[in-house]
């Protein structure tokens, strides 16, 4: 494939084309960055959830420890205290929880901030870009042979162009003229940019 035309013009816009392509893509990539981060920020309660059950849970965990060690009621207030731990465990799996869900849908943004300009871009200038690649490469292997090139710009060329010939192209082309030949070969190798 040939994915840049020969003729300064054209390989300019092209390659203009294509880094604003990638200009596109870089754009998306840290718009979708920041949002991720931006969404990250909402997990600070659920991180405070996590850190107060943490805290709650090793209180009430040293307490009944030491509330085992009181004679009569040491195994029953250590039962009591036990309770206090599992609220604790309760809101640090709370905590978790929620902070799972921030990054989850953290991660989705961001991936659909990335997915869907991307995939405008691939279904709007790839296709583009593809066709011109494949009909320049085309094209440049039909150097070296005008009566194709010319029979090909006698079916491609505006009426326009064609009309700039002195006489009928199509009958020069037909008696073998080999000036129109190579000019129409040299035309239609200008058309998709590439040197002659």
């Amino acid at each position: 494939m040939k994915w840049y035309a020969d003729r300064p013009a054209r390989f300019t816009r092209q390659l203009i084309a294509d880094l604003l392509a990638a200009a596109w893509v870089a754009t998306w990539i840290w718009v979708a960055t920041t949002a991720h981060d931006w969404v990250l920020e909402l997990r600070a309660p659920g991180d405070g959830l996590v850190n107060a059950g943490g805290d709650i849970r090793d209180v009430f965990t040293n307490a009944a420890a030491k509330a085992k060690g009181v004679p009569f009621v040491g195994e029953d207030l250590a039962g009591a205290l036990g309770n206090g731990t599992k609220a604790g465990e309760t809101l640090t799996s709370a905590g978790n929880a929620q902070i799972s869900v921030v990054q989850d849908s953290a991660f989705w943004l961001a991936a659909a901030i990335v997915v869907i300009p991307v995939l405008f871009l691939l279904i709007t200038w790839l296709p583009l870009r593809l066709q011109y690649a494949r009909k320049a490469a085309d094209t440049a292997r039909l150097r070296d042979k005008p009566d194709l090139l010319a029979l090909r710009a006698l079916t491609s060329l505006s009426s326009r162009q064609l009309s700039k010939f002195d006489g009928d192209p199509a009958v020069a082309w037909r008696t073998g003229d080999t000036d129109v030949i190579d000019e129409l070969a040299r035309r239609q190798l200008a058309s998709v940019g590439v040197k002659a």
